[in-house]
């Protein structure tokens, strides 16, 4: 046996990772997306409240300012400003004064927005500009004061884009260690989570190697727990049909054992009477001969209801539409010519089905000789076919009532039957053609005194039209 697993169709090998890794996997990347989520959140959250803030301050500032600043002299105190990157300037008209702590003017930052406040066109503006050398962000304010003065304000971003830098890298590592957390834990539950997968493995391989079809231990009531019951109902169908099998073998070869010894036994009288010149009279070798043919007929029967209940395999190409009277009245004339003492009473109603003919007319046979085989000297076979179900009733003794759940079991016979002609094994074959076409075949007792067979098989009182097999 390989060790190997089988090559796939297209001939490639495909990596597939285990559950554990692919557990750990998923858990660090949905950690990761939602740390990634809040972080980025959080960072928004505190930039629009900084800015928030900052817009407030500045609005509040240019507001209330003294306007004494919009006077010529060119030094504000720092408690104007409120920061020592603020820069300041007071216009009226387009002239004005424009001052910061260390006496810088950056008039650069103004623009049409401002200017249009300064016109009296707007009220107010609030933008973010960039100096000229781009490496400074400046939050700027133009505000219309009472009397026609123009308040501007603009404050560096410089340090607001500090705390923010410092704040996005002390997210960043959160993240990164809530992430590896993340990663830890999944592989850990992973790992004890399919612990018990791992031992149902293993004892499923144990099964595998040795065969021992013994049920698995079943622990809590979980989907592992109902895997392993699952497993164990297989085991029971498994471990059932070994049986049946070995029941069948030892089964066969006690039923053949005794056509072949008496076989064995003819020829061996044959042969010695040959080659001892012994000259048997021409009614004893007759006697034999039919005897060693009856015994050759029994055996080949018996060997065809082997063969016919080891079939197992699905109905594929020999399906074909079925015309039941037909085949009924085939099986009757064929068993009438095996029973000339028996009479048969046919009667049959039009009735189609999809199937195995060959299965059917052996089920049908086996019906009737059964009944053929019971019924005395001179008695009736009643043979009826309505809505589907064929009924076969006999003149015999009937069925006993611990024998009735047993007439369709494999090698099954009766006392009755044990010193009459046949294998056990009719009836079973009659079951399993039901069953193949999902119909159903029960025993009881007729109105005559004797056995009442019934077959009931699915089907139809029109033929199918058109009917083609599956592919």
């Amino acid at each position: 046996m390989s060790v190997f697993p089988p090559v796939p169709a297209d001939g490639r090998w495909h990596y597939r990772r285990s559950l554990a890794s692919r557990v750990t996997l998923l858990t660090t990347i949905a950690v990761g997306v939602t740390v990634a989520f809040v972080a980025a959140g959080a960072y928004l959250t505190v930039r629009m409240q900084m800015q928030t803030t900052l817009d407030d301050s500045l609005v509040e500032r240019a507001a209330t300012a003294s306007l004494d600043l919009c006077q010529n002299d060119l030094h504000i105190p720092d408690e104007y400003l409120g920061a020592a990157d603020v820069w300041v300037a007071c216009l009226q008209g387009g002239v004005g004064v424009a001052t910061s702590v260390d006496n810088s003017s950056p008039i650069s930052l103004l623009g049409s927005p401002e200017a249009a406040v300064v016109a009296g066109e707007r009220q107010q503006s609030l933008r973010t500009v960039v100096s000229k050398g781009g490496d400074t962000h400046w939050r700027v304010i133009a505000l219309r004061r009472d009397g026609g003065q123009t308040m501007i304000l603009a404050q560096s971003l410089e340090s607001q884009q500090n705390v923010l830098n410092r704040l996005g890298i002390v997210m960043f590592l959160f993240g990164l260690a809530g992430v590896i957390a993340a990663g830890m834990a999944g592989w850990a539950v992973a790992r004890n989570g399919l612990r018990p997968v791992r031992r149902l493995t293993s004892s499923v391989e144990e099964i595998a190697r040795t065969e021992d079809l013994r049920p698995l231990p079943i622990e809590g009531d979980d989907e592992i727990a109902r895997l392993a019951t699952a497993f164990n109902q297989m085991l029971a169908a498994l471990a059932a049909s070994r049986d049946r099998q070995r029941q069948l073998v030892a089964d066969a070869g006690h039923e053949l054992r005794t056509p072949l010894t008496s076989l064995r036994t003819n020829l061996d009288l044959l042969g010695q009477a040959d080659r001892g010149g012994v000259d048997l009279p021409p009614e004893a070798r007759a006697e034999l001969l039919d005897d060693v043919a009856a015994q050759i007929e029994e055996m080949t029967t018996l060997i065809g209801d082997l063969m016919e209940l080891a079939r197992d395999e699905p109905l594929t190409h020999v399906v074909e539409p079925v015309d039941l009277p037909e085949l009924v009245d085939r099986a009757v004339a064929r068993v009438r010519r095996r029973a000339p003492a028996v009479t048969f009473d046919v009667a049959v109603d039009p009735w189609f089905v999809v199937g195995e003919s060959s299965g059917l007319e052996r089920a049908v046979t086996n019906l009737l000789d059964n009944a053929a085989k019971w019924s005395p000297a001179g008695g009736t076979v009643r043979v009826r076919l309505e809505d589907g179900v064929l009924t076969v009733d006999d003149e015999g003794t009937g069925i006993s009532e611990e024998d009735l759940p047993h007439v369709f079991d494999r090698f099954y016979r009766s006392q009755e039957s044990r010193s009459m002609p046949g294998s056990g094994l009719g009836l079973s074959i009659v079951r399993q053609v039901a069953e193949r076409h999902s119909g159903t075949a029960r025993a009881g007792s007729s109105p005559a005194g004797g056995a009442r067979l019934t077959l009931w098989l699915p089907g139809s009182h029109a033929p199918v039209p058109d009917w083609t097999p599956a592919p």
